[in-house]
């Protein structure tokens, strides 16, 4: 009997340390989540402001403006969500040290290690939906961005039509539109055609309509006047109709083949390109490849940012002017390990075959990690000490 209590004891010990996991696992989500809708709303307000002014000038409809903005919000949060994984687990150790509940813990014999372990799932956590939104969601949201600018950057009110102003979308032509209707009608058209040279032809008409047609776009002119003027005879020949349609798909010069975003691009392929996607994309092979792995290591980073806000924190023992020393400690770890990604990212862009540079920021941080959680362990400290008295 006097083995099977403490058997008992430490299967209560374990279930009490189940607990205390789940405990700041939950604190860390809820404060993780706060941080993330705050910082994801500032960034992504930013860039809709940017789409509004760039698109909506230009006579597009506020539904596809939109639909463009909310595909930017995958992008946003992979610069984001490591942020805010950092932030939550340093605000999260200040207020359990605030709070002396991580004095009581240490106190029953936690280490620092022990301590790490939900911070640690928590950096998984955030880390798989890292690689969710760096392999699937953010080339899905790319690719149709990718569809939605193509389809702006061909429709002939976004490069013709702008209402109120005088627009040349090529060389001899000149074209005027007082208004657009909300149901797409043109109000007030003047289109003048001095291609020939020789011979220059003005329409006007008080309505005006797009339609599509299999060899081009057409424009259906309402109520107006064509007056064509022969420069070398000097007669004008006017004629007035109440429907006239005009081919419109010379007027402007043909886009140019889109150049493919690999930013568009599954994994899988960046890692295997093909030939067709190297000339369409315009990158090397090994740029594709540095890409690919660059998804993994956003990852690894975000991890290693959870660990740093923690470890930090860990440093030096109670003081009650609280752990503002620590706090800039880790801001300025955080900012070191950036500093380490972008060196080795260029490292990688100047020589692109050099790719598996990116993943030294990586390792970086997770040395940076263990050595700070080394020092703060209560352990090692003592151990430091009794070697330095020896």
């Amino acid at each position: 009997m006097g083995y099977v209590f403490p058997q008992k004891a430490v299967n209560c010990e374990g279930q009490s340390l189940g607990r205390f996991d789940r405990y700041i696992l939950s604190h860390l989500l809820r404060v993780f989540g706060f941080f993330a809708l705050v910082l994801v709303g500032i960034y992504w307000v930013n860039r809709a402001v940017i789409l509004l002014d760039r698109y909506l000038s230009e006579g597009q409809s506020g539904g596809m403006v939109l639909e463009l903005t909310l595909l930017s919000i995958p992008a946003i949060m992979t610069i984001v969500l490591p942020v805010a994984g950092f932030v939550a687990a340093a605000y999260t150790t200040n207020r359990l040290h605030s709070d002396s509940e991580l004095v009581v813990v240490q106190a029953t014999g936690y280490s620092t290690f022990r301590l790490a372990r939900p911070f640690f799932t928590f950096g998984l956590i955030l880390a798989g939906l890292m690689l969710l939104l760096g392999h699937l969601i953010v080339p899905m949201s790319f690719n149709k961005m990718s569809e939605i600018e193509a389809e702006l950057a061909e429709a002939i009110s976004a490069r013709l039509l702008v209402p109120g102003t005088f627009q040349s979308p090529t060389a001899g032509v000149t074209v005027y539109v007082r208004d657009i209707a909300t149901d797409g009608t043109l109000e007030g058209l003047l289109l003048t055609d001095r291609r020939e040279g020789f011979r220059e032809t003005t329409y006007s008409a008080h309505r005006a309509l797009l339609v599509r047609h299999d060899e081009g776009p057409r424009l259906v002119m309402f109520d107006g006047m064509a007056q064509t003027i022969n420069a070398n005879t000097g007669r004008l020949a006017t004629t007035v109709y109440d429907n006239f349609t005009v081919s419109i798909g010379t007027l402007v010069n043909a886009p140019a083949q889109r150049r493919l975003d690999y930013r568009a691009l599954p994994t899988l392929t960046l890692l295997n390109p093909s030939a067709e996607v190297i000339e369409r994309s315009r990158r090397s092979a090994d740029f594709l490849l540095r890409e690919a792995h660059l998804r993994v290591t956003e990852a690894l980073l975000s991890v290693g940012a959870v660990l740093v806000g923690f470890a930090a924190l860990m440093l030096g023992g109670f003081s009650r002017f609280g752990l503002w020393r620590q706090i800039l400690l880790a801001v300025l770890l955080v900012v070191v390990v950036k500093l380490t990604d972008n060196a080795a990212i260029d490292i990688a862009r100047q020589a692109p075959e050099n790719w598996p540079a990116v993943y030294l920021s990586s390792i970086f941080a997770m040395l940076l990690n263990f050595g700070l959680l080394l020092l703060s362990n209560g352990s090692f400290g003592a151990w430091l000490h009794r070697r330095r008295a020896a």
